[in-house]
């Protein structure tokens, strides 16, 4: 039998077990809230107890609190970011718009151990805890916190694995040629490692189009309290307290020179989204071209073979699946909708406050843990042990008609083009094409038609 303990706020007593270390408004969003499975980010949770340690901080600088509570608080959370006490923070996703009750769930538990710590009951959660702030302030503040963190120490460096992987396949590939495709149909040929560093690119492009949009991350709500005012909080405390984060996370944070658009808009959110949506967008792109290149192996374009993890069928033996570029593809779908989220939610802020929040946190950490993982796995299981078909490429480019779009110059667009549907209606190579409809002769194809001159590096 479990056993319980009364708790009390201003709408009476409620029970809550014993050995939790949460109060009542945590207890009361539970019971009221059982909707879903999912629960707030552990990576939240992380960020709310730097928030919390800098305010802190901060309160103690403008005398609001005493250093003995300070101490406490700052202990407590600082076990928290160890990821101590997770299992004290149980609140679904799926409650209050603004996360008032989150914010509450980590002033109640700090405010419990940070008690239980010091042997004497000196922190309340509202009074002490949570002084100088409100929960309309730090939830976006600790939501910024997070993507800043997890885009910096989990995405970031996974971009820079797969772009330096693509690299070392652009330099093992340089000088092969193959054909290249527009329109899912022949064109003109390309280096291999010219098609790889277009790969490459793209994952640059992203990178820095997600660098960019954290400038607008790094802006904090701390200092708004309720509706952007400030009120109960001393002037400079914004400046204080995200100088503290800063420093604790080597990360820029600044505050929001307009506390009023930091609690009703999440544009930053939006921002940013849109980067990781992009990215998601150009990983589809990449994986799809894989896994068309490898199609086959008998049957398809195979013009690359991609390493072989597991067996790809119950009932087919032998057969091998591009299960990375289907894993990264769906991840892209995935980021996608959250995109859709994202938006719709960051659009439904009334009057002084955004009420999408805890959403807009749970798709955005889940957004960038997904591209952060697939991205890791695709990498390393995919792109590390692509090898390009040689035989496959060459035969594939001198099959082409599309090398006619050489002869331009030589024998004139109209002729290039009817030699072209020449060859194809009557099952011709090009140059058997040319030399049927005399345009050419033998030598004279020889001497323009040579891929690697259609090649500017």
């Amino acid at each position: 039998m479990s056993t319980y303990r009364i708790e009390e706020d201003c709408l009476g007593q409620i029970k809550v077990e014993a050995d939790k270390y949460w109060k009542s408004q945590t207890q009361r969003s539970l019971e009221n809230f059982k909707i879903g499975q999912e629960l707030m980010p552990a990576s939240l949770i992380h960020s709310f107890a730097i928030l919390k340690e800098a305010c802190a901080k901060a309160n103690l600088h403008f005398n609001k609190i005493t250093e003995k509570q300070c101490e406490a608080i700052i202990e407590i959370c600082q076990r928290i970011e160890d990821g101590q006490y997770l299992d004290q923070f149980p609140l679904h996703v799926w409650q209050t718009g603004s996360g008032t009750q989150t914010n509450m769930n980590a002033n109640e538990v700090i405010s419990m151990l940070g008690n239980e710590y010091a042997k004497e009951n000196i922190l309340h959660p509202n009074d002490t805890v949570n002084a100088s702030q409100s929960s309309n302030d730090t939830f976006p503040a600790a939501l910024h916190i997070m993507v800043a963190q997890k885009i910096n120490a989990e995405l970031l460096p996974q971009l820079d694995l797969m772009i330096n992987q693509i690299k070392k396949l652009e330099e093992e590939n340089e000088g092969i040629i193959k054909i290249g495709r527009t329109h899912l149909q022949d064109a003109t040929p390309l280096y291999f490692s010219q098609e790889l560093s277009g790969y490459r690119s793209m994952i640059e492009h992203s990178k820095a189009q997600i660098i960019d949009s954290l400038k607008y991350v790094y802006e904090l709500a701390c200092g708004a309290t309720a509706v952007g005012t400030g009120i109960n909080c001393p002037e400079g405390f914004d400046e204080v307290v995200t100088k503290i984060i800063s420093e604790k996370t080597h990360l820029p944070f600044v505050p929001d020179p307009n506390k009023f658009h930091a609690l009703t808009s999440k544009d930053a959110m939006v921002y940013t989204s849109g980067a990781l949506k992009g990215l998601a967008s150009n990983c589809m792109k990449i994986a799809n071209d894989i896994r068309w290149l490898a199609s086959g192996p008998r049957s398809g374009i195979h013009e690359i073979n991609i390493p072989s993890n597991e067996p790809g069928s119950s009932i087919m033996p032998g057969k091998v699946n591009p299960t990375q570029c289907e894993a990264l593809t769906m991840v892209a779908v995935q980021v996608m909708g959250n995109d859709t989220a994202i938006g719709i939610g960051a659009s439904q802020g009334n009057f002084e406050l955004n009420v999408f929040m805890p959403l807009i946190a749970y798709n955005m950490d889940q957004s960038i843990q997904l591209l952060s993982d697939a991205i890791h796995s695709f990498t390393v299981h995919c792109l590390d042990g692509l090898k390009a078909n040689k035989e496959t490429m060459d035969k594939n480019l001198h099959n082409s008609l599309m090398l006619v779009t050489c002869l331009n110059p030589v024998i004139g667009y109209e002729k290039a083009g009817h030699a072209s549907q020449h060859a194809f209606k009557n099952n011709l190579t090009l140059k058997e094409s040319i030399l049927d409809l005399g345009y050419l002769t033998s030598e004279e194809f020889d001497l323009y038609v040579q891929p690697e001159k259609m090649i500017h590096k």
